[in-house]
């Protein structure tokens, strides 16, 4: 795993411990005949199903609250999918694309709906959608040249989960100035540009160009 700098510091860190905690849940799940894919299918489901209600709901905001709520639980979904692949060998071909794909779906579908809110700006909530997904295509670019997927920071999947569930929160219990709203954009844009750089110049540098 890599070990990225001041700047590429992440949320990611805390994952082995977060693991700890579900550990006995994936278990039980294994057991219980659960496949990874089966998790993966139904988080991405799930995500598209929440962030439609969000925007459907708009001008009133109040549905923006399940969107925290949700990425508590996409988050622990996450977790739980990888674990059931690599601890009880469900690991696939299939599982890899689920997986990918339905984290880009679930980032638009959850994001976008940002969009329709009066206190944002929307070119730059697509601007930020956008750059949310070419860093995940980061990420993955540096296994088509042979090394680990790359996790770096500051603006990883669960750090913009983190980032978009506190403005969820922020426009459910009540719409927040548009400034404001739009400096918070700015700086999650910001530090995904941050992220990009991080992951493009980590893999260059663990598999150098010839």
């Amino acid at each position: 795993m890599s070990r990225p700098g001041a700047l590429g510091l992440s949320t990611y860190a805390l994952k082995p411990r977060f693991q700890s905690l579900l550990r006995p849940l994936v278990r039980r799940l294994a057991r219980g005949g659960v496949h990874a894919n089966h998790v993966t299918v139904v988080a991405a489901t799930l995500s598209i199903l929440v962030g439609s209600i969000a925007a459907w709901d708009v001008p009133d905001t109040r549905a923006f609250l399940l969107i925290p709520l949700w990425l508590l639980v996409r988050m622990a979904l996450n977790a739980i999918d990888g674990m059931l692949a690599r601890e009880f060998g469900q690991e696939s071909r299939l599982g890899f694309y689920l997986n990918e794909l339905g984290d880009v779906a679930s980032d638009v579908a959850l994001y976008l709906p940002f969009a329709s809110v009066s206190s944002f700006t929307p070119a730059l909530v697509v601007m930020a959608v956008v750059l949310a997904v070419a860093s995940e295509y980061a990420a993955v670019l540096s296994g088509a040249a042979g090394e680990a997927r790359r996790n770096d920071g500051p603006m990883g999947k669960s750090d913009r989960a983190f980032a978009f569930g506190a403005l969820g929160l922020w426009v459910g219990i009540g719409s927040p100035a548009a400034a404001f709203g739009d400096v918070a954009i700015a700086l999650i844009v910001i530090a995904l540009g941050i992220t990009i750089v991080n992951r493009v110049r980590g893999a260059l540098i663990r598999q150098p160009v010839r």
